[in-house]
């Protein structure tokens, strides 16, 4: 019957059916299909749908294949920053309903000594990661006559490494994680020209900006199961945070170790270069656009010799993977 159909009660008397007389199996069955702000919006509605948006069999389908091993990470972070002696944490995790779990992976997690972080899409439960320059190898990075690390509310972790001037750049990062089964693409964090405020304003500094112009810059992917990604840029938009596109790789297992290594490399000796900040490198799933996020792909390279290429080796060929 309709919301608004008239019935014969038991005292004789006519009543109205509405949307709080549903069974509650009925709700979550429809709120299967529905995104996780949308469920928390129609939770508002009366009991019935308050009820079923946190039953566990409506969020076991929003929450990554492999929470548990984000939950597990997750819960050592929490415990870190609240000391070994905690053990809420712990105890939460095992206690929580998947509702909760879900809010919680939702918010940043760091690791590796706070210098990696990952966190879930609110949407669509997409699993994103952050990698702090500070755990990359970068060519001359303790020398001081050519980097310095820059504080700013702009990164994640709040430094980047600023370049003055170099013959041979080379930053190398690698990653070890269990990513949920899907495909993700990979992107470098960098701002040409030195970022500064001044009377409250954001400001560059670009005297140091010099030959990116001359040969490109190259950015690569390779992962464990031998996919490997590479692109060429031209660095030459100063101003402003962008994501350099490097790649995508695909998982197929969810539970599996995935070795994943990226680098950006611009070794022409003959000329120096110079004015860039490094922030960190990003992982989203596929497809996915940061809000207001600067994107750098194909198009941003002028000129005919620049590349982006991007290639799914065969199993069991050639790889340069080493670890």
């Amino acid at each position: 019957m309709g919301a608004g159909s008239s019935t014969l009660g038991a005292d004789g008397e006519c009543g109205e059916t509405s949307l709080g007389d549903m069974p509650e199996s009925c709700v979550a069955a429809v709120l299967l299909y529905l995104d996780p702000p949308e469920i928390c919006q129609v939770a508002r509605l009366n009991r019935a749908f308050r009820d079923a948006a946190s039953a566990d069999c409506v969020w076991a389908g929003k929450l990554p294949a492999n929470y548990r091993y984000l939950a597990a990470l997750a819960a050592a972070a929490d415990d870190e920053c609240h000391g070994d002696g905690d053990a809420n944490d712990k105890r939460f995790f095992l206690s929580a309903t998947k509702k909760e779990i879900y809010a919680r992976l939702c918010r940043p997690t760091f690791f590796d000594s706070g210098k990696k972080e990952f966190w879930i899409q609110k949407n669509k439960g997409g699993l994103c990661m952050c990698i702090s320059s500070k755990v990359m190898t970068i060519t001359g990075i303790d020398d001081r006559r050519y980097w310095s690390h820059l504080p700013t509310e702009k990164s994640r972790f709040h430094t980047v490494a600023y370049l003055q001037q170099i013959w041979w750049l080379e930053v190398d990062g690698e990653l070890e994680f269990c990513f949920p089964a899907g495909s993700y693409s990979v992107y470098f964090h960098l701002h040409m020209g030195r970022p500064y405020r001044r009377m409250g304003r954001r400001l560059c500094a670009t005297e140091h900006v010099h030959g990116w112009d001359v040969t490109p810059t190259r950015f690569q992917l390779l992962t464990s199961d031998e996919q490997q990604a590479t692109s060429e840029y031209y660095l030459h938009e100063q101003g402003g945070w962008k994501l350099y596109y490097v790649g995508d790789f695909d998982i197929s297992n969810s539970d599996e170790l995935v070795k994943l290594k990226f680098s950006m490399m611009q070794i022409d000796c003959t000329h120096t270069k110079g004015g860039l900040c490094v922030d960190s490198v990003f992982i989203y799933p596929e497809g996915y656009k940061p809000e207001k996020a600067n994107i750098v792909r194909n198009s941003a390279c002028n000129s005919a010799d620049s590349v982006v290429y991007l290639q799914q080796a065969e199993r069991g060929g050639s790889s340069n993977w080493n670890g």
